[in-house]
């Protein structure tokens, strides 16, 4: 594995870690906008967790791949589904913002299968 792959998922992890802890400390930036988009709150705890684990999942892929890409799988499906509830809440300004966390995942996949 490139060193560039290995950089690119810590950070990639560290991003993604850090918005779990962003819906877990319910963050006004984070819960705000996922109050406008319809995302009950009961599911808040859930989707910080799933963010939280496919962090640990990237990490725990460095030193076994198939975690890796299962993690890196889930976070796709995950931030490509909150691409789509932002589309549905008609909040098209937001659009940029699960792609700021989307992109970095598919391009830590993308080196670590290089």
């Amino acid at each position: 594995m490139s060193t560039a792959a290995v950089v690119v998922t810590v950070l990639t992890a560290l991003w993604v870690g850090f918005s779990a802890l962003s819906v877990f400390i319910r963050a006004k930036w984070v819960v705000e906008p996922l109050a406008e988009y319809g995302v009950p709150r009961a599911a808040w705890p859930w989707l910080g967790t799933a963010k939280a684990l496919g962090a640990a999942g990237l990490l725990a892929g460095l030193v076994v791949p198939p975690i890796g890409v299962a993690a890196g799988i889930g976070l796709v499906v995950y931030f490509t589904g909150a691409v789509v509830t932002v589309l549905r809440a008609r909040s098209y300004g937001h659009v940029p913002f699960p792609l700021l966390y989307l992109t970095p995942v598919v391009v830590a996949m993308a080196l670590t299968a290089a």
